[in-house]
């Protein structure tokens, strides 16, 4: 396996005691271990709604230098500041190896960047449209499933670095299952991912990782032993008895 782009992150200052952000369980959490280590190329943050995955993610991507609302790292527009300050509180660890592609993708401002592609491709250039690296068909032409697609099929060259927020969101099953055969080649091709994600397809990657966030700690849990697994499992075995105990019937 050749060298991660990305070997660990370290929470080396305290934050302040008013900070919103003490209250956020990963948070919390990741300051008792101290450095959190990554050690495949492919790593999965799950969890419920409110544990902080998200938070992390960005953090994570604006430490590694991508604008917070996502896209490449020569990307640099601001629509709505709304990422938090805890990218001031980490510190990440990089390999000497250098990366030809990196990608940060925020599932609630992916409309956001596809727009800045736009406005870039509208100042005369003599290189290429951006939208050509996208499939040469805007994205606001497209279905939100269909412009993610563009983006990983097109847009993610390999050797690189790409940090998914929640990539699922907008994806069918089948595409969900597209997007681990694209995965897997840019893996091949040297390159490391680094997603928050619901998806029990998405996190069955060979050799994938997965870290598995609650109130009371960070596990690096199997595949078969996550939540999101089993309690996809248990309903799709027998939707009916799980919804008569959903219903209370």
């Amino acid at each position: 396996m050749q060298e991660l782009f990305l070997k660990q992150i370290t929470f080396e200052k305290e934050l302040p005691a008013d900070s919103y952000l003490s209250d956020i369980p990963v948070v919390k959490n990741l300051y008792r271990w101290g450095t959190f280590k990554f050690n495949s190329p492919v790593t999965f943050f799950v969890g419920e709604n409110g544990v902080g995955k998200s938070t992390l993610i960005e953090a994570i991507a604006v430490s590694m230098g991508f604008n917070p609302e996502g896209g490449s790292l020569n990307y640099s527009f601001s629509t709505f500041c709304s990422h938090s300050d805890l990218y001031k509180y980490i510190r990440v660890g990089k390999s000497a190896r250098r990366r030809r592609d990196g990608f940060f993708l925020r599932a609630e401002s992916f409309y956001n960047a596809a727009s800045y592609i736009e406005e870039l491709d509208k100042i005369p250039a003599f290189s290429p449209p951006l939208i050509d690296s996208y499939g040469g068909v805007s994205l606001h032409e497209k279905s939100h499933g269909e412009s993610f697609m563009a983006l990983l099929e097109n847009r993610f060259s390999g050797n690189g670095i790409y940090i998914l927020d929640e990539p699922e969101s907008a994806l069918s099953p089948r595409s969900i299952m597209r997007m681990l055969v694209i995965m897997n080649d840019l893996v091949k091709a040297g390159s490391q991912f680094i997603i928050s994600t619901h998806s029990p397809i998405l996190t069955s990657f060979p050799g994938a990782e997965i870290y598995q966030l609650t109130e009371e700690g960070i596990e690096l849990t199997p595949y078969k032993e996550t939540e999101h697994f089993n309690l996809t499992k248990r309903f799709l075995n027998d939707p009916e008895r799980m919804l008569r105990l959903l219903f209370d019937e």
